[in-house]
């Protein structure tokens, strides 16, 4: 993937969290490590995780998906 392709990657994933009303507010970061795209960052629940990656999983040219989310209780 080259860099317009990857910048294009994480435009288009940081959109979908942007419109999400389960992660919408959250402070998550996104990066892409060869084909794999790797998001990290804290959420208040597993279904907020769960929801993430499923939001990434949809998002067109991702391939491979490292959730690497923290949950943190209240």
């Amino acid at each position: 993937m080259n860099a317009t392709e990857n910048s294009s990657l994480l435009m288009r994933i940081d959109q979908a969290f942007s419109v999400s009303p389960h992660l919408c507010g959250r402070h998550l970061t996104v990066q892409t490590e060869a084909d794999t795209v790797v998001v990290r960052g804290r959420v208040e629940t597993y279904y907020q995780k769960q929801m993430a990656q499923e939001i990434v999983r949809r998002v067109e040219g991702v391939q491979k998906i490292d959730n690497q989310l923290e949950v943190a209780w209240g």
